[in-house]
């Protein structure tokens, strides 16, 4: 909104596009000139044609899904790519799951829509001839939905780029938890140089998989599968969600229990949003319990549906779940925990600089003298270096995570607001909730 009341000072003309706009276009309807929707592969050349004619229309939409064989290489070079700590290359669109609090099939479909094999390897050319060093991110909703074409084409080819450049990328992605069925796959991604994957656990109550048709997190153990995957050499991050029709007062403290014994230190917690065209979005309009438009950010202290769950009950659980996984004694000690399965597997030496010199004693001096966990930070650290010396670097850096999350969540001394992003206390979105069901007993 102020990016937009910004250009409009300027009598600039605005153009939008991306997932949030192709949902949500109707609410900005009086303050954007022309919407550019779906996939802009499809619907960015009706869009340019008209422009030439000096006709634009106010809304571009369209049915179908991209041929994304026919999608260009991104220009990387209109970023300043110093200001960035990762690069992103996407492979595929779609996923074949259903998890109804999930609008990625919404947007994308079912089907697995991927680049050839050459096209990745030009977008790899691309970074590489910028200059660019480290990370890249593989941002797929499922980089193994189509696990046939990433195991026989895709991860050979890229192995064989990284050896001929050097190995000058590290690289992660997300897939699901199947994932730690194939052990082949595993080997490699690893071997390729991957170094984690995002997973969405969602939960560990099996009851609520089933409810929100979390089909492929069913009938396992979850536990003993992020495991393996760590053994192997993948860091896992993680999604968690409170607040399902489903979830009883006992999921605060099972969802701390399951983040503590599986030694994820990324643990990204929220609250249940229901996202406009996803299948829960529908059920909940359908059960007159939506109250807003999801914001997007469901690390607020907000929901916009009425929960089965009292919502203070829920609200008080969630932070009881976040001032517990990032007190800082619990997350070095779940570190720690990582740290003593992980076998990291290297594909070129690390190499240390002044400027890595220089951070290092930056974060030694802001987390073992200024922080007020110095103490488990020194303990973490002499652990490491006691017992899994090889990973120090891998130490120090998750130590750090600690005052990001811990900003993030607003702990750590410094005030969480009650507020959302529209002004909303949670004794007002409360309130409104009684106003919806006309009932103070609600």
């Amino acid at each position: 909104l102020e990016a937009i009341a910004l250009c409009k000072r300027f009598s600039a003309r605005l153009v939008a596009g991306g997932p949030m706009f192709t949902q949500e276009y109707e609410m900005y309807l009086d303050t954007i000139d022309h919407f550019v929707l779906n996939e802009a592969e499809i619907t960015l050349p009706m869009f340019l044609e008209d422009l030439k004619t000096g006709q634009p229309k106010k809304v571009y939409r369209t049915d179908e899904f991209a041929d994304m064989t026919q999608s260009p290489i991104p220009d990387y070079g209109m970023m300043s790519i110093e200001d960035y700590l990762f690069m992103s290359i996407q492979v595929s669109r779609g996923c074949p799951f259903s998890c109804e609090f999930c609008e990625i099939t919404a947007l994308f479909g079912h089907k697995m829509r991927m680049k050839t094999t050459q096209q990745v390897i030009n977008e790899l050319d691309a970074l590489f001839d910028l200059g660019w060093r480290g990370q890249v991110m593989f941002v797929d909703d499922n980089f193994i939905g189509n696990r046939k074409r990433v195991k026989c084409d895709l991860l050979p080819a890229i192995r064989s780029w990284s050896f001929e450049h050097n190995y000058p990328f590290v690289f992660n992605t997300q897939a699901t938890i199947d994932l730690a069925d194939d052990g082949e796959l595993t080997a490699m991604l690893v071997d390729v140089g991957f170094s984690s994957v995002f997973i969405g656990i969602e939960t560990p109550d099996e009851n609520t998989l089933s409810e929100c048709n979390k089909k492929q997190n069913t009938n396992r153990n979850l536990l003993r599968n992020v495991r393996k995957l760590q053994i192997a050499g993948l860091m896992v991050t993680a999604g968690f969600i409170v607040g399902f029709d489903t979830d009883t007062d006992t999921i605060f403290q099972r969802q701390i229990n399951f983040i503590e014994k599986s030694g994820i230190t990324t643990a990204m917690v929220g609250l249940l949003n229901a996202y406009k065209n996803s299948p829960l979005y529908k059920r909940l309009e359908s059960e007159n319990r939506l109250l807003s438009e999801a914001s997007g950010n469901n690390t607020e202290l907000s929901l916009n549906y009425v929960p089965v769950m009292p919502m203070e009950k829920l609200i008080e659980g969630y932070e009881m779940i976040l001032r517990t996984i990032y007190d800082t004694n619990v997350y070095y000690r779940r570190v720690r925990t990582f740290l003593e399965y992980y076998n990291v597997y290297r594909t070129r030496p690390a190499k240390y600089s002044v400027r890595s010199l220089k951070a290092l004693i930056k974060v030694l001096y802001a987390l073992g003298v200024v922080d007020s966990g110095r103490i488990g930070f020194w303990k973490l650290l002499f652990w490491t270096c006691c017992h899994r010396p090889h990973l120090f670097a891998d130490a120090v850096e998750l130590a750090l995570y600690k005052l990001h999350f811990q900003k993030v969540f607003g702990l750590g001394g410094q005030a969480r607001t009650e507020t959302d992003e529209r002004g909303w206390t949670v004794r007002d979105m409360l309130q409104r909730i009684m106003r919806k069901k006309g009932s103070e007993e609600t």
